[in-house]
């Protein structure tokens, strides 16, 4: 059973799972399909936070429930609940649970000199955030605790997912590079050098870690991202390579020169390069695509959601989380000066 199916890791892990063999159930709260899976695979309606809408979902049991949208204790507790007729569960989580030794974390990276500044590579035995209502990275780290508190009744894989991208995000971090060769841009400032790395997770690598732990449960939390983490600046001229344009990079040292001026989705001071060692030694995993080749449905997707249509209103989280990040009137004026 997947919980969130029709959702962007939802579509390709559901797909990964039937080819593989499984009897696949897709539960999501409109009970889709999506017309790339087998006919075989089942769909269900079900609000993930009704206790016992997701309850009648599950019936009489299944071997493993794969859940992308878990968010906080109480969903943790909610798949605890149905232990009796869960075998194993697969569960998404978030590279945002990690805080480095000194206690920065996302949450402080607003804060001078909040920022995080992690091992590189990333693995999995670095500390993790106290558990928490206050945020986003601390209720995934409340749901952590509590399923792997839980393992002996419930035995469950955390995936710890970076940047993910791929078509049907809805905050897309291309969307900034792709709007811009739209729009006809073709100078972009770049803070930090243009050396900034926050290492991006394909859908379908993340697809393979689910299939592969539904094959082989177990007690973990694991990364879960691609075999590659290119800067900020090599994301830039790919995605010009793929809609064929040339643009001019102006790098800055150190961090954004305005605020609306040249911190993209992936500016950051100190690197988030995570190791993946412990997915291939545990599970055998290897990453299936790489971001280049993922790219172009990347770049096409983005293009089809934005025709004709204001970019607040085709990616709304993208505003909510980056506010403006198309001043061009500001990136001229600094640009001039």
């Amino acid at each position: 059973m997947v919980i969130g199916a029709t959702g962007q890791i939802g579509r390709v892990a559901v797909g990964a799972l039937a080819t593989d063999g499984w009897e696949v159930t897709a539960v999501s709260r409109g009970g889709g399909r999506d017309e790339s899976w087998p006919d075989g695979v089942r769909t269900a309606r079900a609000d993930r936070a009704d206790d016992s809408a997701l309850a009648t979902a599950v019936g009489d049991g299944c071997d493993v429930l794969v859940d992308m949208v878990a968010y906080g204790p109480e969903h943790a507790r909610q798949l605890t609940n149905l232990a009796g007729r869960v075998g194993s569960a697969v569960v998404v989580s978030s590279l945002s649970v990690y805080e480095d030794d000194k206690g920065r974390n996302f949450d402080t990276q607003e804060q001078p000199d909040g920022f995080p500044e992690y091992p590189v590579p990333l693995s999995e035995d670095q500390r993790t955030i106290a558990p928490g209502e206050a945020s986003y990275s601390t209720r995934k780290a409340g749901l952590e605790r509590e399923l792997l508190a839980a393992a002996a009744e419930l035995p469950t894989t955390l995936l710890r997912a970076g940047a993910i991208h791929g078509a049907h995000c809805r905050t897309p971090r291309e969307l900034y590079f792709v709007k811009r060769n739209l729009d006809g841009r073709r100078r972009r400032v770049l803070a930090y050098g243009g050396k900034s790395r926050f290492h991006p997770a394909s859908v379908h690598n993340i697809a393979e870690l689910v299939r592969l732990a539904a094959r082989k449960p177990g007690a973990r939390a694991l990364n879960a991202v691609d075999p590659d983490a290119p800067t900020v600046a090599e994301i830039a001229v790919a995605v010009d390579a793929v809609m064929g344009v040339e643009t001019e990079s102006v790098l800055v040292d150190g961090p954004a020169p305005a605020e609306t001026v040249g911190d993209t989705p992936w500016s950051v001071p100190h690197p988030v390069v995570c190791d993946m060692a412990a997915a291939e030694r545990e599970l055998g995993y290897r990453a299936v695509v790489r971001y280049a080749e993922t790219l172009p449905d990347t770049v096409a997707w983005i293009e089809r959601q934005l025709a004709g249509r204001d970019w607040r209103e085709a990616y709304p989280r993208m505003f909510q989380n980056y506010g403006d990040l198309f001043d061009y009137a500001a990136e001229d004026a600094w640009l001039r000066a």
